[in-house]
């Protein structure tokens, strides 16, 4: 296999259990919980009931090390898994490095993207339990086209808010949810409270599409809320990709020096990282991780580690994490699944240990990359993952410059199939390229909630 470019499993191979990292967390406290927003108290599985089935509740509060995947999901997960591994030859070629770089694949999902891994997940267990209708935000589109197929394949409802600079910039990603019967409306709208106090903010973020999305359900006990990232069961149903990473890894005889993938709310991190991370944790192995985000929505990197909300206006529970500031609205960046203020609290707390580095990059030189990886390796990738690209760009140079043959994987989380206005603008010159300025850090910190302090 010395030449070999990709490595593949076959359907038998799809794991049978999501890896749940809460059984390994470092230290002998347990994580901050989430708090109810009116009572600051500890929030508990029944003030999740209103928005969520219990199996998926149960899943989040859960410190299992293995989940069973039902063999419902595990069938429909057959249509694209287990995704490909590729060896990076020609890139590293034209990088002149002596690092060894692979990707694992996801945009080979129906979707285009990581996001049915959890999408189906919800699907299945909300359809299981009774209910008729999904509501959700999306961004960029990935997670929205996901949840709508996945409802379609078990029965149910969708209805989407999507970001209003991505519902522009992205037609055809409308189109396509659309297609799966999905109704989709531009957020902030006029269909909510949420949004009607939004009004000032017509390109919208991500916080506001989900206040929009979480009244809607809360108002319907047969309809209820599902969110692409963020939250536990969430990270927990993309293990998948990393427990096919480990498999492939093996089949090229190598270990990952360093783990890469682009980070938003860490659905797609901790879905490739977190059973490296469990080796790490149990094992002592010495892989590094490092987690790509843009330098217009700096969450990791320039964030307040602090209980906020996982919405604008105050709906959602109170998380530990790194955030912005909820009331924060991300400038209109192509990468339009990074563009959310806070942070998967598991993720965060990982980052915080010491265990994740986190790197913030602007957007023209993570389309460089992205350009570049496009004319060695063919695929062009979907803007977030354009900045694990720089990262991983980033690794081959210092690989270069110390001799060494480190190796790299990083996750291709999607393809940029719908993203080709964002390359036009690159390509002519014409993309900006916005930062996250002091007084949008001050902004952050005046907007934080009432909350215990965290340590």
């Amino acid at each position: 296999m010395s030449d070999a470019v990709k490595f593949i499993l076959a359907e038998q191979d799809i794991p049978t259990h999501w890896v749940n990292l809460m059984a390994d967390l470092p230290g002998d406290e347990p994580p901050p919980p989430p708090l109810h927003p009116g009572t600051k108290e500890p929030a508990g599985p029944e003030d999740l009931a209103p928005l969520f089935p219990m199996n998926l509740i149960m899943q989040e509060v859960s410190t299992e090390p293995e989940i069973e995947i039902p063999d419902e999901v595990r069938e429909v997960y057959k249509l694209w898994r287990p995704t490909p591994l590729y060896r990076a030859r020609r890139l590293e070629r034209a990088l002149d490095t002596p690092a060894h770089i692979y990707y694992k694949y996801e945009g080979v999902s129906p979707a285009g993207s990581h996001k049915p891994n959890t999408a189906v997940a919800q699907a299945y267990e909300n359809a299981a339990a009774g209910i008729k209708k999904l509501t959700t935000e999306t961004g960029a589109g990935q997670w929205g086209s996901a949840l709508a197929f996945a409802c379609q394949l078990f029965g149910l409802e969708c209805e989407v808010w999507m970001v209003g600079s991505s519902y522009d910039q992205k037609p055809y990603r409308r189109s396509m949810m659309e297609t799966w019967g999905a109704t989709v409306h531009r957020s902030p709208s006029d269909l909510t409270e949420a949004g009607r106090s939004q009004r000032e903010h017509p390109t919208g973020s991500l916080g506001i599409a989900i206040s929009e999305a979480v009244e809607v359900a809360a108002q319907d006990p047969h309809t209820n809320y599902s969110l692409g990232s963020v939250l536990n069961h969430v990270l927990l149903h993309q293990t998948v990709i990393g427990q096919e990473a480990l498999a492939q890894m093996a089949q090229a005889g190598e270990e990952p020096d360093v783990v890469v993938a682009c980070v938003g709310g860490g659905s797609n991190f901790g879905g490739l990282a977190f059973p490296f991370l469990r080796r790490v944790l149990r094992d002592g192995a010495r892989t590094r991780f490092v987690a790509a985000e843009p330098a217009a929505c700096p969450t990791l990197t320039r964030g307040v580690y602090a209980y906020d909300f996982g919405d604008t206006v105050g709906l959602t529970p109170l998380m530990p994490m790194y955030t912005l500031g909820h009331g924060f609205v991300p400038p209109p960046v192509h990468a339009g699944g990074l563009r959310y203020h806070g942070d998967s609290p598991l993720l965060c707390g990982l980052v915080k240990a010491g265990l994740v580095e986190a790197r913030a990059y602007r957007q023209n030189e993570t389309f460089e990359a992205a350009v570049k990886f496009a004319r060695s390796e063919g695929i062009i990738p979907a803007p977030e993952p354009a900045h694990a690209i720089r990262a991983v760009l980033e690794e081959a140079q210092a690989a270069r410059e110390a001799g060494e043959e480190r190796v790299i994987l990083f996750g291709l989380c999607g393809h940029g199939n719908f993203d080709l206005s964002a390359y036009d603008a690159y390509l002519g010159g014409q993309l900006e390229d916005p930062q996250f300025s002091e007084a949008d850090l001050e902004a952050a910190l005046a907007s934080l909630p009432e909350a215990p302090a965290l340590t």
